[in-house]
């Protein structure tokens, strides 16, 4: 299926319309546009549901026509071919990111920033969640990966996720049933859609947790490129060892292939310098894995979803 071009297909794009209304489906969606590598052909579809009932609805569509999907948020892990992507993107965004608190516990949707979360939680006076406040994707993908950072994941703050499975079946999963692990959970493993999690967090004080976000906030501009499009992290961290110091130990910092380049910042990130292309950053990464593994033997996995 390209760009649902036939009578069948524009049939399919109604009925897609007709679930979540016209505005929000978009046909030969430029995923440059919606992932923060900003690199990427078109997708053929791309759908932001507003309910569960319409996620619902979707997959009971992609089910019966054989239609490949993908669930993104973001779209700041993915990295899409320059070829694009024959299917439906599901985005989860801002459409389903409803949001309450009652005493420390935050209930979310999946598709509110991850960073809106940890600053409600900040101006609500709630501690646990300062990690996550400069993280760049949604709470739904973050839930999936089991993100974290400077010491924090979110393992150690969620108390249950709804989930969908691929028959459109839901279920609630406690902490312990979501069987999470280093930027891997249970979501990942059994293809599950995370729609909303339920956050334990603690009382504590407004000021130290302002001041918290706001040191790690500095931290991360002083040591990330953040003003530079990318992935975050590009490679899980290997056991004993860290991504970063290896890729540099190795002496790949600022290495390149067209506009991409591992950066001189922070040698764990690759960004993208203006005008790459996702085949610049893939090669480049598979450059890095490659090398890394000559000098150390040590295998370098990628972080980053490549969708194609």
């Amino acid at each position: 299926m390209k760009g649902f071009k036939t009578d069948m297909e524009k049939d399919i794009i109604r009925q897609f319309c007709d679930i979540a209304g016209t505005d929000n489906v978009e046909t030969d969606a430029p995923m440059n546009r919606y992932t923060t590598f900003r690199t990427g052909g078109p997708a053929d579809c791309m759908v932001s549901p507003g309910t569960i009932e319409q996620i619902r609805q979707l997959l009971k569509i992609c089910r019966e026509n054989k239609i490949k999907y993908f669930v993104m948020g973001n779209g700041s892990n993915v990295i899409v071919r320059d070829s694009g992507y024959r299917g439906l993107i599901i985005r989860i965004n801002k459409n389903f990111s409803g949001i309450r608190l009652e005493g420390e516990m935050i209930t979310a949707q999946a598709g509110m920033m991850l960073s809106k979360v940890a600053a409600a939680a900040s101006t609500a006076g709630l501690t646990g969640m300062e990690f996550a406040s400069g993280i760049p994707g949604t709470l739904g993908g973050a839930l999936g990966m089991n993100a974290g950072a400077y010491g924090g994941e979110m393992s150690q703050i969620v108390e249950w996720v709804k989930v969908m499975d691929q028959n459109g079946d839901l279920r609630t999963l406690s902490r312990e049933e979501l069987e999470y692990e280093y930027r891997n959970s249970r979501i990942l493993k059994e293809n599950y859609i995370a729609l909303e999690a339920g956050i334990r967090l603690e009382k504590g004080d407004p000021d130290r947790i302002k001041q918290t976000t706001e040191e790690l906030g500095n931290c991360r501009r002083e040591k990330q490129p953040l003003e530079y499009p990318s992935a975050g992290s590009t490679f899980k961290r290997p056991a004993g060892s860290f991504a970063g110091k290896l890729i540099m130990d190795a002496g790949l910092a600022g290495r390149r292939v067209g506009d991409a380049q591992v950066s001189e910042k922070h040698c764990g990130f690759i960004i993208n310098r203006g005008n790459a292309t996702s085949g610049d950053i893939l090669a480049l990464m598979q450059e890095v894995k490659d090398i890394v593994y000559k000098k150390t033997g040590i295998s370098l996995e990628s972080e980053v979803k490549i969708l194609d």
